[in-house]
């Protein structure tokens, strides 16, 4: 294992505890709301902040056990930090700030200087060795300080918001850019991110933190799929819903009923809904859907070529149409409507 924690930690009211493992190769991402404890993890592995009690692998070595008093420093680990400022020292040089990390483990300036313009040329910004930080766009500052994180060969990478200080136009460039050479490190790494797409692009695995403690991990793909938290719902843009299936019919804690495909399943039970699966009408339309409802419109928001439509409950529903069904259907806040989902469009699982 590159990774095997646990740490706990307790600040007021906020206490963190939470156990992380990873193999060599592993990309964790940690998704979670603000103040849910993700920057906290990633300065507990780095060494900034000790936890109270818990212990620290990293490949094989153990830098922190809280019952036999070890916590070694951050030099002192094999840990690269991209920080979400970058926190680039702004009187040092590129190539200054990338040697930085093998200087301060005692290695020979020649030395040092080399291996980090290598990893300038790798990242293709080796022309920017002798530029200070203030010169740099958000893009190049982000691929400095990459180097300067990869340059001394950790073993376990730490990623705080990689890609939120850049604009949309370069996210999806500098993301491309970044996946190529997490798949080349040979160790493990551990990515905060509040952006699903990040998560779902460069994840391997996705752990979920609320209130300092893991509530969801798996598959960035099994957990857009199968949201267990509002949060996490709300974050991957699903409808989910709690209930009590018995029969075939999910008998909704918020009011309702929806039909499922699946009549085997019993007791309490997420159904979760795509937006896009949700067909909107302004008659009580004909068809095989299985689940019709009788709404109203309580807002309609532009999101890109698409329109978030919200409803009334029961049950309250998020749907997405095209603009032009918007202005072929007359819909506005306020408006009726009916709405339309099939029994096989929903994923029914355990609550």
């Amino acid at each position: 294992m590159s990774l095997d924690a646990r740490v706990q930690l307790g600040r007021g009211d906020f206490s963190l505890d939470l156990s992380l493992d990873a193999a060599d190769g592993d990309t964790i991402g940690l998704l979670g709301p603000n103040g849910s404890g993700k920057s906290t993890t990633l300065r507990c592995l780095a060494g900034l902040d000790a936890p109270q009690t818990g212990r620290i692998d990293i490949a094989g070595v153990t830098v922190v056990d809280t019952t036999r008093g070890i916590d070694l420093p951050p030099e002192q680990r094999s840990v690269g930090f991209v920080f979400q400022d970058y926190l680039l020292f702004p009187h040092m040089s590129v190539l200054d700030n990338v040697a930085f990390g093998l200087r301060a483990r005692g290695e020979a300036r020649q030395s040092a200087e080399r291996r980090a313009r290598e990893w300038l040329d790798r990242l293709e910004i080796g022309d920017l060795a002798s530029r200070k930080p203030g010169r740099l766009s958000g893009v190049q500052a982000q691929r400095v300080a990459l180097a300067r994180a990869l340059v001394i060969e950790p073993d376990l990478l730490l990623l705080d918001e990689p890609l939120a200080a850049l604009d949309a136009g370069t996210r999806a460039s500098v993301r491309s850019l970044l996946r190529r050479h997490l798949a080349d490190f040979h160790g493990a790494v551990v990515m905060v991110t509040h952006d699903p797409m990040d998560a779902m692009v460069l994840a391997d695995r996705v752990v979920v933190l609320e209130d300092g403690h893991a509530v969801q991990a798996g598959t960035p793909g099994d957990v857009a799929r199968r949201p267990e938290s509002t949060y996490v719902a709300q974050l991957v843009g699903v409808n989910m819903l709690r209930g009590r299936a018995h029969d075939g019919v999910v008998t909704l804690d918020s009011g309702g009923q929806i039909r499922i495909a699946n009549v085997a399943i019993s007791g309490p039970v997420i159904v979760a809904l795509r937006p896009e699966a949700i067909s909107v009408h302004l008659q009580h339309p004909e068809g095989s859907a299985r689940n019709v409802w009788q709404s109203r419109v309580s807002s309609l928001e532009a999101r890109g070529d698409l329109v978030r439509l919200e409803v009334e409950g029961p049950p309250a529903l998020t749907a997405v149409i095209t603009p032009a069904a918007v202005a072929d259907l007359g819909l506005h806040e306020g408006a009726d409507v009916w709405l339309t989902a099939k029994a096989t469009d929903l994923d029914v699982y355990p609550a």
